[in-house]
């Protein structure tokens, strides 16, 4: 059964970073595109940013771009988002998630599975 635990989020002031991490487990890490999405109160669910198998392409939402970076340790079985530049809208519940098998990082919208999420809090 897949388990995916999300960990790193906060409460920081506009113009700070957090990385956030998610730790999968009950799969074949290496196999999946995997990213993570966010859900803001009273909104929907918004893709944030996607990686490949092995890192070969990586997809982000155009608010984010340039300010987050998403990476993998295929060896740790870990997914990382690093946030910089956080601004109040970015204030969200950010889970991890995996794509669907076989499926790359084309959309930001759909997903097989996702972890539990964890609160990231910006403040101006």
């Amino acid at each position: 059964q897949v388990q995916m635990v999300e960990s790193g989020g906060g409460s920081v002031q506009t113009g700070g970073s957090l990385r956030l991490s998610c730790s999968i487990s009950g799969l074949s890490f290496d196999a999946y595109a995997m990213g993570w999405f966010r859900q803001a109160p009273g909104k929907e669910g918004e893709g944030v940013s996607c990686s490949t198998p092995g890192a070969l392409r990586t997809n982000y939402a155009d608010p984010v771009k340039g300010r987050f970076t998403i990476s993998r340790d295929g060896v740790k079985n870990i997914l990382y988002l690093q946030m910089n530049t956080l601004k109040p809208e970015d204030t969200a519940i950010y889970y991890c998630a995996i794509k669907p098998l076989g499926q790359a990082c084309g959309n930001l919208h759909e997903w097989r599975a996702w972890g539990r999420g964890t609160q990231v809090t910006v403040s101006s």
